[in-house]
């Protein structure tokens, strides 16, 4: 009885690691554009995303917002360190070859100030080896956002 088991967990473990392993690639690159948020790193952000990529925020007041990436890097290279800080949870990781989708809750805070929530959604492409962002789309609300962890 045990080792069709055992020979089924040899079989399974690579194909469940493979599987797992763009998923982990993809979070570090997220969790990358994350940290040089923190660090006010502009070039550290920049590197997490393809050329030609767009950023776009869906809020009350701007129904679609459009930033450059440029922008985005500059506005954030301008803050001191742990000024901005985007705490996010992972949701779901969908990927088909060199194309990934993330959806990532968070809870935005400037100064350790709570100032917005609403959930980020992400659009990775894989090149040359490496997963860079493609585009990201958030919500932005100040109200309905749960007190502790990300938001609803």
């Amino acid at each position: 009885m045990q080792r069709p088991f055992l020979l089924f967990l040899l079989i399974a473990m690579p194909i469940l690691s493979a599987a797992q392993a763009p998923a982990d690639a993809i979070k570090a690159t997220i969790n990358q554009l994350f940290t040089a948020l923190r660090n006010a790193d502009s070039t550290g952000l920049k590197a997490c995303f393809a050329p030609d990529a767009r950023l776009q925020s869906i809020s009350k007041d701007k129904p679609v917002h459009t930033s450059s990436i440029d922008d985005f890097a500059s506005g954030i290279g301008k803050l001191p360190p742990n000024a901005a800080d985007e705490r996010i949870e992972f949701g779901t990781i969908l990927v088909d070859g060199t194309l990934a989708s993330v959806w990532t809750p968070y809870r935005f805070y400037f100064k350790e100030k709570f100032s917005h929530c609403g959930v980020n959604s992400f659009q990775l492409v894989q090149l040359d080896g490496a997963w860079k962002i493609q585009y990201i789309i958030d919500t932005r609300r100040k109200d309905d956002c749960i007190t502790e962890g990300a938001a609803k």
